[in-house]
């Protein structure tokens, strides 16, 4: 089975705990930071979405017609623009990297951030418009002739796109989220279910439940699945918590949630997390929860903490458990992409080549 990495594909040198030393678009940065990931092994770089931040979709463009061979994520809420808008933006982004694209579709799980931008819809009802926003785009990049629709929220009458996908028949679909909902949505129009990292135990759990909901729409396959972390390596273990130490003290100094709403998250992903962390600090290998407990169960934030090899054991650890891409992204984002591309990658991709040639063995064995 194959293993690929995702990476992040920022805009500026922000993060979580230190303040970005430029715009918000930093051209220059921007570049390095995708040319790192290209030069040190990772497979794709995210293109991420936020109510007040850089377009991503012209991110994506900017770096894919000046970085070859870096496969592209971009993130894409479905109130921002109508569905036969959105599909030729795709369309034409595969165009320009040569079918590079997937594109992750976001429901949205705060209602404060959804309505920044108009967004007034329940959680439930935001589930059942992604479904139908993501049937609709794959039809128009497949579809030649034209065709009329009329769903629960969107209607057109003869629509057909003149620009097409370079990938035949389409670009991939990548989808989050831990609630039922999600899983019903994705399990049915996903071909990459995305999850935050969460023990192993409850991944697997979560996993079970995607494929029950593939089933359930009558998939014959399944989603591909992805997990994401926040890697905190050192050459030897002490020092990388030592690092892990520093950085919980920083999030907590730079005090970044003050921009999130008070109270509990709204979200299944993050209740989750930080239910993850009240049962404790440390899971399995090198799941570390503090980071998330800091942050609210803000989005991606459980690290992984260790030397490469231990964070490289652990990682294997999920993609035994069938999870094929790995997501990673540091708190010194350009610095940890080189280090992480460097010294972890080439350990997991040695592990899984291992695991293959077990298998071919057994295999062909008497």
């Amino acid at each position: 089975m194959p293993v690929e990495f995702l990476g992040i594909g920022g805009s500026n040198d922000g993060s979580e705990i230190s303040p970005r030393s430029g715009p918000s678009f930093d051209k220059q940065y921007t570049l390095r930071l995708a040319r790192a990931h290209q030069e040190y092994g990772w497979d794709r770089v995210l293109f991420a979405y936020g109510s007040g931040s850089p377009d991503p979709a012209q991110l994506a463009a900017y770096v894919a017609s000046r970085v070859e061979d870096l496969q592209i994520l971009l993130a894409h809420r479905p109130n921002v623009s109508y569905p036969t808008y959105a599909l030729k933006t795709f369309a034409t982004l595969d165009q320009i990297s040569d079918g590079r694209l997937t594109v992750h579709f976001i429901t949205g799980g705060s209602d404060h951030e959804q309505g920044r931008e108009g967004d007034l819809l329940t959680k439930d009802e935001r589930y059942s418009r992604t479904r139908e926003y993501i049937q609709i785009v794959k039809k128009g990049w497949t579809s030649r002739e034209p065709f009329d629709h009329e769903g629960e929220h969107y209607a057109f009458k003869d629509f057909v796109s003149d620009v097409f996908p370079a990938q035949r028949p389409r670009p991939g679909v990548s989808f989050g989220g831990s609630s039922e909902a999600a899983y019903a949505a994705g399990g049915a129009e996903a071909d990459i279910y995305c999850l935050w990292g969460e023990p192993l135990a409850e991944t697997a759990q979560q996993i079970a439940s995607v494929k029950e909901a593939a089933a359930r729409a009558g998939r014959a396959d399944v989603p591909r699945f992805q997990v994401a972390f926040r890697p905190i390596i050192a050459p030897t273990e002490d020092l990388a918590w030592d690092k892990a130490r520093r950085i919980l003290g920083d999030l907590h100094r730079v005090k970044q949630n003050r921009h999130r709403l008070s109270g509990p998250p709204q979200n299944a992903g993050s209740q989750r997390l930080l239910a993850v962390a009240a049962k404790g600090e440390l899971h399995d290998r090198a799941l570390w929860t503090p980071t998330a407990a800091a942050t609210g169960g803000g989005g991606n934030s459980t690290a992984l903490v260790g030397t490469p090899e231990t964070v490289a054991e652990a990682l294997l650890d999920y993609y035994d458990l069938g999870v094929e891409i790995l997501s990673a992204r540091g708190y010194a984002i350009l610095d940890d992409a080189i280090d992480f591309g460097r010294h972890v990658i080439p350990l997991v991709r040695a592990g899984v080549a291992e695991r293959d040639r077990r298998a071919a063995l057994s295999r062909v064995a008497p």
